[in-house]
């Protein structure tokens, strides 16, 4: 698999969020640039990112004086306070930043920041709400990825009532309209384009289609 080239990322708001963010994408390897008005917040990941300050989001001069401008992707991570995330993320874009995502507390926030034209706005707690109740709901799903317009990748755990089949019968594709991606059988990944591949009890079958259909495959079993 290529490496992928590592980018800069101004993260603005070192919460639990943002700095679980922040962090992770240092340790990808990424150049990161972390920015909290709290001395603390600060404090706790000097030692993680390449560069961690104190300043203000809400001041454009601040934020052109540690570089924010310069960076490949801005986070306005800043939680509960919506005047400073508001103005934090129209700094950035004033800066010139190529990239913007922004966390949003609720869905009006949610729509000013799209009209502030936001790359990707994010609501942290019902999107990780959403994920785990797909999950709870069907034990089987053990992970999944929304590509949009309803469709769905879907990390499916192979149950016992499948044992021995092969995937060409089980209707994935006639029945369910339902296209199989492969499968990892431990650490082997197991091409699944001819049909003849027999599914095994606890197989990760890699499912790509439309919720409703993954639904009732799910539902089904």
């Amino acid at each position: 698999m290529p490496k992928t080239k590592a980018r800069s990322f101004a993260v603005i708001g070192l919460g639990t969020f943002g700095t679980t963010v922040a962090s992770e994408l240092a340790r990808f390897g990424n150049h990161v640039l972390g920015i909290d008005l709290q001395d603390s917040n600060v404090s706790r990941v000097a030692d993680t990112l390449a560069e961690a300050v104190i300043a203000d989001g809400r001041d454009e001069q601040a934020l052109r004086e540690v570089g924010v401008g310069s960076y490949d992707v801005a986070l306005v991570a800043i939680g509960e306070e919506l005047d400073a995330n508001i103005l934090c993320t129209m700094n950035v874009k004033m800066l010139g930043v190529s990239t913007v995502w922004a966390k949003a507390i609720n869905r009006t926030h949610h729509r000013i920041l799209s009209k502030l034209g936001v790359d990707r706005v994010i609501l942290p707690e019902q999107e990780i709400g959403r994920h785990i109740a797909q999950m709870l709901h069907n034990p089987l799903v053990r992970d999944y990825v929304s590509l949009g317009n309803g469709f769905h990748v879907v990390d499916f755990r192979v149950p016992q009532s499948l044992d021995g089949s092969h995937i060409g019968k089980v209707g994935l594709s006639d029945k369910y309209d339902l296209r199989a991606l492969g499968l990892m059988r431990g650490s082997d990944y197991v091409p699944c384009e001819a049909g003849e591949t027999e599914l095994r009890t606890d197989d990760k079958l890699l499912l790509l289609g439309r919720r409703e259909n993954l639904r009732r495959f799910a539902d089904g079993l």
